[in-house]
């Protein structure tokens, strides 16, 4: 009877949760199928949440390219409590910010991307299967996803291996940071990683070869002094670790759970990098980490005849539209041939498209392409996936795989 209550329970969370625009992942088993609902209505307000929903392809482009639809303020007169370093790299942000603070911002990441250097995937994912002291079997996400594109960034930016451990270790309590909401006690950890993760960073800067260059170039492009330009770019730096461990985790997971689910083994192609990357690509479109993104209306905005007005929210249902069959034939099944899969909006579009988007994808091929020319035999002990309780965000929790 027990049982029966508990899955019960379950259902009606999942049954009131597909009710509602904003749900947690951990709730719903499969939110494309209210996506495709939605889609029949494709620019909604939702009265209980407050906000435009949108959800067709065309709308979230036309959305995610207008001026007047900007990134809202996470912290207003930093109701949060944040510290100062805290507040130096959620200000800075290129993800953060509007107008030309953003676009200083995005240089600042372009130019750090520039700087680079090569990391070998494969000795790293050795590395870590041998931390963990795996035995033929390990979680995927806890082991690998989590650590290796974090350590990826770290080791092309030649960070010391007591750095490199400290940020792995942390850098999951900083990303709070992004979060609109914060518990006192997530606060209380941002402020102290904040500075910590924000000293190493600018030490490291400082002494690399490209340090005054770069800031040189970045002064002189928005007329800002030198250590205004420092904390840009210290920040932004940040910010890619931060987009490593989130993004770059999201990718390595789902990527893998596609390839397996869809009978992808070492017999067939396994030398082909470009079918591996295709797979990555479709990943991004059918189920890609991030669900939706939020802008704010800086000014009244007509959509589909439907006047949003000044201040009124707006979230962008991004894995909605990868799944709209205006645009994608047969959008609910994984096809790695499709033409258009590369007009996925999983790293949005316009003046916020993620700048490390062909890193990412350059990462993961290269992460999943080593695994499999490795190993024969890949496969999923758990069938069950949960995810984690955020909104934004579809992360399996584990993956637990074998390896022979």
């Amino acid at each position: 009877m027990k049982y029966y209550s508990i899955k019960l329970l379950i259902f009606v969370k999942q049954l009131l949760s597909m009710t509602k625009t904003l749900f947690l992942h951990s709730e719903v088993a499969d939110p494309f199928s209210l996506y495709e609902a939605k889609l029949k209505d494709p620019v909604s307000w939702d009265n209980s949440d407050n906000l435009w929903a949108i959800y067709s392809y065309q709308s979230c482009k036309e959305i995610l390219s207008c001026a007047l639809a900007q990134i809202p303020e996470t912290n207003p007169g930093n109701t949060d409590g944040l510290n100062e370093y805290a507040l130096l790299i959620s200000g800075k942000l290129a993800r953060l910010n509007n107008g030309i603070r953003h676009e200083a911002a995005k240089h600042a990441v372009l130019l750090l991307l520039d700087h680079m250097k090569a990391a070998h995937t494969g000795s790293l994912i050795d590395q870590l299967i041998e931390m963990g002291n795996n035995k033929g079997e390990l979680d995927w996400v806890a082991s690998i996803c989590k650590k290796l594109p974090l350590m990826l960034v770290l080791k092309c930016f030649d960070f010391n291996d007591a750095d490199c451990n400290f940020i792995v270790n942390c850098t999951e309590q900083l990303t709070k940071i992004m979060l609109p909401v914060k518990t006192p006690g997530q606060v209380i950890a941002i402020n102290e990683i904040s500075r910590k993760i924000y000293h190493i960073t600018e030490k490291h800067l400082c002494v690399s070869s490209f340090y005054k260059p770069l800031l040189k170039s970045l002064s002189e492009s928005y007329h800002t002094n030198m250590q205004e330009t420092l904390t840009i770019c210290v920040s932004n730096l940040i910010g890619l670790f931060i987009q490593g461990y989130d993004a770059g985790r999201g990718i390595l997971s789902n990527t893998l759970l596609q390839l397996l689910n869809n009978g992808y083994s070492t017999g067939k192609n396994s030398d082909d990098k470009t079918i591996l990357g295709n797979n990555v690509v479709e990943t991004l479109r059918f189920d890609p980490p991030v669900h939706n993104t939020r802008r704010i209306a800086v000014d009244n905005i007509l959509m589909n005849n439907i006047a949003i007005k000044k201040g009124q929210s707006i979230l962008i249902i991004l894995a909605a539209a990868n799944r709209d069959p205006r645009h994608f034939n047969n959008p609910n099944i994984y096809n790695t041939e499709r033409l258009n899969n590369r007009d996925h909006l999983a790293f949005g579009i316009g003046s916020h498209r993620c700048p490390a988007n062909h890193i990412s994808v350059k990462l993961a091929t290269d992460a999943l392409h080593y695994l499999f020319e490795k190993y024969k035999t890949i496969r999923l002990i758990e069938k069950t996936i949960t995810y984690e309780p955020i909104i934004n965000v579809r992360l399996p929790r584990q993956l637990f795989i074998s390896l022979y």
